[in-house]
Parts: structure tokens; C-alpha cells; sequence
């Protein structure tokens, strides 16, 4: 839900249209916005770094002129690269970040600072 909430945010809808979309509540669907706008920077570099780690061709998103929106298309990119890398049919992007961010794509201690080296992502940030 999360994911639709953001990608609707970011193709231009406020966050009552967001929420009557997702079908979740005014308050949570702008707390998941704000949450996520203000880490959208982060969120960018980081799926940004993860593509170019992946994706055999890594095509960078260009520049959108709104910060979530570029973060939006960095975890469209990087989910496509991986699902096309590992070979995994009809896993979303958005499944993707929720796998690599370990469920923790709003938390505010994500995104991490890889120190863990057993990590399957650590080689790739």
C-alpha cells in the first residue's frame, strides 16, 4: 500500500485522492508521505546505487525536478534490475524495496550504513 501511496504522490495527487485510493486513512496516508518525502534524497542515492550495483546496463533514471519523484523512479529501476537479474517474474518494484530495505522502507533508521558484510546487498553499496 505504501508503494501505490507514494507512486500516486509522486504522478502529482494529493494525499486525500491518496488516501481514498489506497483506501486507508487521511492521517496514515499522509504520515507515509511525509515520512517518505523526507528521506526521498536517501531513498534515491541508495536504489540508484543498488541499480548501478545490479543492472548489467544500468540506465540512471533522469532527473524528474521533484525529489520524491526521482526517488520513486530510482526503486522502479532497481527493482527491474534485479527482478531481471535474478530472473523473477511478477515481483513489483515496490516488492523489491520492501525486500531490500527488510520491510523498513519508512523506518527512520533506513536507509543503513552497510557494516554487515554476510549481507547479499553489502557488495552493492
Amino acid at each position: 500500500m505504501v508503494g501505490h501511496a507514494v507512486q500516486a504522490k509522486a504522478a502529482g495527487l494529493g494525499a486525500r485522492p491518496v488516501a481514498v485510493l489506497v483506501d486507508r486513512p487521511l492521517g496514515t496516508v499522509r504520515g507515509w508521505l511525509r515520512r517518505f518525502a523526507g528521506r526521498a534524497e536517501q531513498v534515491r542515492a541508495w536504489f540508484t546505487r543498488l541499480l548501478v550495483a545490479v543492472a548489467v546496463d544500468p540506465q540512471v533514471p533522469d532527473p524528474t525536478g521533484s525529489l520524491l519523484a526521482d526517488a520513486v523512479a530510482a526503486i522502479t529501476a532497481a527493482g527491474r534490475a534485479v527482478a531481471g537479474r535474478f530472473v523473477l517474474r511478477d515481483v513489483t518494484a515496490w516488492q523489491v524495496a520492501g525486500a531490500v530495505s527488510d520491510g523498513r522502507l519508512l523506518s527512520p533508521d533506513w536507509p543503513p550504513e552497510w557494516i554487515n558484510t554476510s549481507s547479499p546487498w553489502s557488495a552493492a553499496m
